[in-house]
């Protein structure tokens, strides 16, 4: 067992899948000498050498095109799109090209490849480098969609998009990269489509993603302390496929239901585990499920008022604890 922080984690478990299989690629821009923008790709090139790990030209386009034609012709490219908010650039692949090749191929064609990115606000990059993105990339069939809110996670969730056979969309949270973790020794394998229960509780479920998590732990830790109310916080990690067993599971238990969301409140993910909860345990509730979400604008660069528009633990204990009637 290490201690590692959720960078670090991300080398590793790259590392980990380019040791194990040697069809796995790696390629964006300055992730090999330079080590990433966030330096979550330091000591990959000199590990695995400049034919599995490559520079590319400042084209989003060229970095997807290239990754789907080499998984399509058998290899399994790990791409990065340095910050989230550029698949807007290449969005054409994204939606049209790679999730549809294996339906309009008849399965002929495959594309296994991990598109992975830089995603969320709290880094203060403004409003054209701060989006969360995963609403845009959730509402595409033939695309998987996860997102770690721990060390552990990005290794065993990151080796699991490299061995599926479909094309996923793996979010890191570039406020996380400096936090910290246990991680087991040696090989790390996850399952796509899990959630994890990461706080059991009787009085309401919460849901979250990513940044999210740590903050809806700390808002039931208050919750607890001060007012006595105990909230089961459920990490959703997975968006496509959906755990939805888990997550009606602590429903079923609590009778209550928070999402919490980075997202602008239009369209978000929590919107769609609401509908989800609404049409098959409407009769386990004992009060209307809550949506805690950005709201929707584009997000400030000053730091006050990014911190104001982020969904914090403070905001997160009061409305659960509002809604409750405590």
């Amino acid at each position: 067992m290490a201690e590692l922080t959720y960078r670090d984690a991300v080398i590793r478990g790259i590392a980990q899948e380019m040791t194990r299989d040697p069809d796995v690629v790696f390629l964006g821009e300055d992730v090999a000498k330079a080590g990433g923008v966030f330096k979550a790709t330091v000591g990959l090139y000199e590990q695995f050498g400049p034919l599995r790990v490559r520079d590319t030209p400042i084209s989003e386009q060229a970095i997807l095109g290239a990754a789907m034609g080499a998984a399509m012709t058998g290899l399994k490219p790990i791409a990065e799109i340095m910050f989230s908010d550029f698949f807007a650039v290449c969005f054409d692949y994204i939606a049209n090209e790679f999730p549809k090749s294996r339906y309009m191929s008849n399965g002929q064609v495959k594309c296994p490849l991990v598109v992975r990115t830089g995603n969320g606000a709290g880094s203060r990059f403004g409003a054209q480098h701060s989006q969360s993105v995963e609403n845009w990339c959730m509402m595409i069939p033939g695309l998987k969609v996860v997102a770690p809110s721990n060390p552990r996670d990005v290794i065993g969730l990151l080796a699991a998009a490299v061995r599926d056979p479909d094309p996923v969309i793996f979010l890191e949270h570039k406020s996380l990269y400096a936090t910290k973790g246990e991680v087991p020794d040696g090989e790390i394998v996850d399952s796509l489509g899990t959630a994890k229960v990461l706080r059991s509780g009787k009085d309401a479920t919460i849901c979250a993603l990513a940044l999210m998590v740590p903050r809806a732990l700390e808002a039931a830790e208050k919750l607890k302390a001060e007012h006595g109310i105990d909230c089961e916080v459920v990490d959703v990690r997975s968006l496509v496929p959906l755990d939805t067993q888990t997550i009606l599971g602590s429903i079923a238990k609590t009778h209550r239901l928070f999402t919490v969301e980075e997202n602008p409140r239009l369209c978000g993910w929590g919107a769609e585990i609401v509908s989800i909860a609404a049409d098959e345990a409407f009769y386990d509730f004992d009060g209307p499920p809550v949506r805690i979400t950005t709201p929707h604008l584009p997000l400030p660069a000053a730091d006050i008022l990014e911190d104001i528009v982020l969904p914090t633990p403070d905001r997160i204990a009061e409305t659960v604890r509002r809604s409750l009637g405590s």
